[in-house]
């Protein structure tokens, strides 16, 4: 079943990790488990957040291996590679994003969002982001924040997409590295997999050279769309 939780073997054969390795990493609390009756367990919901979590740390390398695996384990309805410029809904698209705080940019991403017609509770949306970025923020330090819920929110979300928005200029938005952000995208999604394959994805394409350069001087949607389609096409 989907929500049945990891044991060792399982674990591993899912991160393609040996079961020593898997066992070294939970005994160490590098991995989210707890002990039942001396066996290690470990839920789907908290192993799929300790993937975000090294998704954002990732480099080049680690996230094609995320990806690979991530694929492997696909459902047999999920395509075998996301496409965000099919994710990235032109109506979902502001440049500039009329924004000059946090707070303020969480709602208007999530108006963005709303306005698709795929987002039926923005309110609820809306209080979800905020506490993910209360709880962490998604800010990076080159100037990008990847806004999303805790946990993907499929009893409000029509099909999985994204939304983008550019400030005019950067604001606070956290994240610790003491500099300002500007571009912002919020990822819905409908499932935990989905999210981690779009996470992946975008980070791959958004550390490519050049890339937040096009975004940043991208004057319209098209021009967002292209961005984002090309830089995809060369990964």
């Amino acid at each position: 079943m989907p929500t049945e939780d990891f044991d060792i073997d399982r674990l591993a054969a899912y991160l393609h990790l040996s079961p020593q390795k898997v066992s070294r990493l939970a005994d160490r609390g590098k991995l989210p488990g707890r002990k039942v009756g001396g066996q290690w367990r470990f839920s789907r919901a908290e192993v799929h957040h300790w993937l975000e979590e090294r998704i954002g740390l990732a480099d080049e390398e680690e996230l094609v291996n995320v990806e690979g695996v991530l694929r492997e384990h696909r459902g047999p309805e999920e395509a075998e590679n996301v496409v965000l410029a099919d994710l990235l809904l032109p109506e979902a698209i502001a440049v500039p994003l009329a924004a000059r705080t946090r707070n303020a940019v969480i709602r208007a991403m999530v108006d963005l969002a709303a306005g698709t017609g795929y987002l039926w509770d923005p309110e609820k949306m809306n209080d979800a982001v905020r506490e993910r970025e209360d709880m962490q923020s998604t800010a990076m330090e080159n100037g990008v924040a990847l806004l999303h819920p805790r946990r993907p929110m499929p009893g409000i979300l029509g099909q999985p997409f994204m939304a983008f928005g550019r400030t005019s200029s950067g604001i606070p938005f956290g994240g610790g590295f003491g500099n300002l952000t500007d571009v912002f995208f919020l990822i819905c999604s409908v499932d935990d997999r989905g999210h981690l394959r779009t996470l992946a994805r975008l980070a791959r394409v958004l550390g490519l050279s050049d890339v937040l350069g096009a975004l940043r001087a991208a004057e319209d949607i098209r021009a967002v769309q292209r961005v984002i389609a090309e830089a995809e096409m060369g990964l």
